[in-house]
């Protein structure tokens, strides 16, 4: 399978999750950043913002070598607003980065790090292809979070609910 039909389908897979992703991201207000279901667990306002940034990761791995979480910018957004333009932003540059692979792209080596230290290494395609079920994964557990807060979920696959227009 080639590399640029390979770029396509992901970009489709991307296209395909962003609806629903939406949804969920406009619907966290920022009251509730700070809360978290368990003292182990991560803060709604940085699931959030992970679900609106995993995205810059796709576009990363496509255009670059690694990234090393030491070194990875994060914004500090004080709105949903913020997020959702975030979220937009990332999109754009995932889409872009993935439209930019040539052959030969996807076998490419990508290394996670932290400090320098290698993590994990693998494809450019093995790599896009977790980092997209990673975010799939996120917007899961940020649903949990939004149930557990009394928040709508959105309809993702299916019927949701709280989704009057399936009733």
């Amino acid at each position: 399978m080639n590399d640029v039909f390979l770029a396509q389908e992901y970009i489709k897979e991307l296209e395909a999750e962003v609806p629903s992703t939406l949804k969920c991201l406009e619907r966290i207000p920022t009251d509730l950043f700070g809360w978290k279901p368990h003292e182990k667990s991560m803060e709604l306002g940085y699931l959030t913002l992970l679900v609106a940034e995993i995205p810059l990761w796709i576009a990363v791995v496509a255009r670059d070598q690694e990234i090393d979480f030491a070194t990875f910018k994060h914004i500090e957004a004080k709105t949903t607003q913020e997020v959702v333009d975030h979220f937009h932003q990332n999109v754009a540059q995932a889409k872009q980065a993935l439209q930019a692979l040539t052959e030969g792209d996807m076998e490419k080596p990508f290394y996670l790090k932290a400090n320098g230290q290698t993590l994990f290494t693998s494809n450019k395609h093995d790599t896009l292809g977790s980092t997209l079920n990673h975010w799939v994964h996120h917007r899961g557990q940020l649903t949990v979070y939004m149930r557990l807060n009394d928040i709508d979920v959105p309809s993702i696959y299916g019927p949701s609910a709280d989704d009057k227009s399936f009733g």
